[in-house]
């Protein structure tokens, strides 16, 4: 049997760095993860292909060639997920869907002949045993979660991992905690499932096997749900392998804020290789905290939490959210200060959405405010449900905060201000790629000669260069990353 595995396309918003990517030759960020581990799944007899639309085009050829189109997706993705549907539908070609956007509305797709809903290791195998015996369902569901301790290694052979900036491991599925907004306990549970020492090493010497040299993203929703775990087995695992092989991979990941509360397990990521997290901070008011039921961020000083994060070498990246029933007309001026102060160089802000399964979903249902479905994408200035604030102040709001957080000046300075204070404490082994030539000399042209920014570009340049040499490389990289945002919300700057 003939499987062409489908990612499709994602619209360009402030993660995909698009116009960053372009500055290294890459296609896109991060690898399909999810669908590389489902291709482990299926078959060894099966021939299997991937096309990430992401990184190349989907061409007739390819559908031609399949049996049949496994095609998994988020939110984000659904305009090209249709697209792929009706292409497959006219050449008579089989489909089968699975990954959240699938399971989280799956009645809008009625053209997929088998959805393969919740987490593959359970529903995957009976569907398959199904199609062995001529009996496949429509409808795959689960209301189990699986044991990850047996998931197996992604099938990394059927990429070119030099079209992606960074690879992706997975070590843990599930969050301890339940933010109304969030619908990550919803698709995979509050209990944290691990998997062990042995299968992240397992992991990383598959990948490092590839010839793989350069970023890994750990993409649990949140790293440290079980601290001791890590402390006791995965980051001691980890710092072996890590010094054997000569430190050639730098991490990053997603954590909840409760990691400053731990410098035990913040010196083990940064001498494991961390040398990044993302945090869901959300906002510095108390009252939407309890809103959301962000229990973990309530009654702390998170501009506190934010700086002992970077003090002990780890970049902060931040992600907030305006437009809680609870948000005050200060929230705009409160948030922006917060940024800027904070030295969160790489600060996501956000309006609120409702996604489906989610209990803030619930809620504005309930409310009779809910207006259509998310689009995947909370920068693009639309919101789907009727908000307590006005919406036009909500909107002029949401807008000055990215104006004076992204507009030149404040956004080198702040680049400025966090370098001025940031002390890489892990151990690093430097492997070069022709790629970083690249980048450094086209961030030259387009940033230092092209755009408007320059003369803060240049002043970062010999700022870095001359007092901070050590973190010179970083100061280019967040300029390329600027360039990116900016691109993003240039209707509003």
């Amino acid at each position: 049997m003939k499987i062409l595995l489908v990612y499709p396309k994602y619209i360009d918003t402030f993660w995909s760095f698009k116009d960053a990517l372009k500055f290294i030759s890459k296609k896109a960020t991060h690898p399909p993860l999810g669908l590389l581990t489902v291709a482990a799944m299926l078959p060894k007899e099966w021939e299997k292909k991937l096309v990430d639309m992401n990184v190349t085009t989907l061409r007739d050829e390819d559908l031609e060639w399949a049996d049949c189109v496994f095609v998994s997706a988020m939110c984000i993705q659904k305009e090209s997920v249709k697209e792929v549907i009706s292409r497959c539908k006219k050449m008579g070609i089989k489909i089968v869907a699975g990954g959240p956007l699938f399971t989280t509305g799956y009645e809008e797709f009625e053209d997929v002949d088998h959805l393969v809903l919740n987490e593959a290791e359970i529903t995957l195998p009976h569907f398959l045993a199904d199609l062995k015996n001529g009996c496949a369902k429509h409808i795959y569901t689960s209301k189990e979660f699986p044991d990850i301790r047996k998931a197996l290694i992604p099938l990394w052979g059927l990429i070119n991992m030099k079209k992606y900036a960074t690879m992706s491991i997975q070590y843990s599925r599930g969050c301890p905690f339940n933010c109304e907004f969030c619908n990550i306990a919803a698709l995979y549970g509050h209990k944290v499932r691990t998997k062990s020492k042995d299968q992240i090493v397992a992991e990383l010497e598959n990948i490092y096997s590839q010839g793989w040299r350069g970023d890994v993203f750990f993409v649990d929703d949140n790293f440290i749900g079980n601290k001791r775990k890590l402390k006791k087995e995965i980051l001691p695992a980890i710092i072996e392998w890590m010094e054997r092989k000569r430190h050639p991979f730098p991490f990053n990941t997603e954590a909840s804020i409760d990691l400053s509360d731990d410098e035990e397990l913040m010196q083990l990521m940064i001498k494991a290789g961390f040398n990044s997290v993302f945090v869901g901070i959300e906002t510095p008011n108390e009252e939407s905290l309890a809103e959301c039921n962000k229990v973990q961020n309530k009654n702390r000083d998170l501009l506190a939490c934010v700086k002992k994060i970077q003090r002990f070498g780890l970049q902060v990246q931040g992600g907030f959210i305006i437009g809680f029933d609870n948000d005050p007309p200060s929230i705009f001026e409160r948030l922006s200060a917060f940024i800027q102060e904070s030295g969160i160089v790489t600060a996501m802000v956000g309006l609120l959405n409702a996604p489906r399964s989610t209990k803030l979903y619930q809620r504005l249902v309930k409310e009779d405010r809910l207006l259509k479905d998310v689009s995947g994408d909370n920068t693009d200035f639309s919101i789907n449900f009727i908000p307590k604030m006005d919406y036009e102040i909500l909107i002029k709001g949401y807008k000055r905060i990215i104006s004076r957080v992204y507009s030149p000046e404040p956004y080198y300075k702040r680049v400025r201000e966090f370098l001025r204070d940031y002390k890489p404490l892990g151990k690093r082994t430097f492997h070069f790629h022709f790629n970083y030539i690249g980048a450094f000399f086209k961030s030259i042209l387009f940033i230092g000669i092209i755009e408007k920014e320059r003369v803060y570009y240049w002043k970062l340049f010999f700022w870095s260069l001359f007092r901070r040499p050590q973190v010179f490389h970083l100061a280019i990289t967040f300029t390329i990353y600027g360039f990116h945002f900016r691109k993003i919300f240039e209707n509003c700057l």
